[in-house]
């Protein structure tokens, strides 16, 4: 068990003194904006905005390729 927390603890010197992890890091915090931003923007189901607007565009369009064909 000694032996898991020294790697851990090893593993986290590494992480904070190296560069790579910093990026790393960062790039999960893009990450996390941008699923935040997409929810918001969509709502967690199709009841957001854009999501009525495409569902209404498409309903429209499959309404309209039905009736042509």
């Amino acid at each position: 068990m000694l032996n898991y927390y020294v790697k851990a603890t090893e593993a986290l010197k590494s992480l904070r003194t190296d560069q790579d992890g910093v990026v790393s890091f960062e790039y999960i915090i893009v990450a996390a904006c941008i699923i935040g931003a997409v929810s918001a923007a969509f709502g967690t189901g199709a009841t957001g905005a854009i999501g009525t607007a495409l569902t209404s565009g498409i309903t429209t369009i499959t309404t309209a390729f039905t009736a042509a064909v």
